[in-house]
């Protein structure tokens, strides 16, 4: 399957996304590159056919502490958030970031 894990590097191109939230929602998730829990929820995320927007804390640190700073959800990772006309309007986290989880998530707020 296609993944289509798209990286968030730094604050514009966030700022690009929380745009994009206006006209859909969109999938972004905090990943870390050293946790096992992480590296679980990463595989999760494999399974979805849409668009992640990808933010790896240790390489994007700035853009992980602006996220928790514009949506108000506070920072763990792995994370995943869907972001709809500018806010976090669902968010899970650790066990909890399933593709079954995040599916149901993005058909709700449509």
């Amino acid at each position: 399957m296609e993944n289509r894990f798209v990286p968030v590097a730094d604050n514009q191109e966030l700022e690009q996304l929380i745009a994009r939230s206006h006209d859909a929602p969109v999938l972004l998730f905090k990943h870390s590159s050293t946790c096992p829990i992480s590296a679980t929820a990463y595989k999760e995320m494999t399974k979805l056919t849409r668009e992640i927007a990808l933010v790896v804390v240790q390489r994007s640190r700035d853009v992980s502490r602006e996220i928790e700073a514009r949506t108000g959800v506070r920072h763990e990772s792995p994370q995943a958030l869907v972001l709809r006309h500018g806010e976090a309007v669902w968010s899970a986290s650790h066990w909890n970031v399933t593709a079954d989880a995040v599916e149901r998530a993005l058909e709700e707020h449509k």
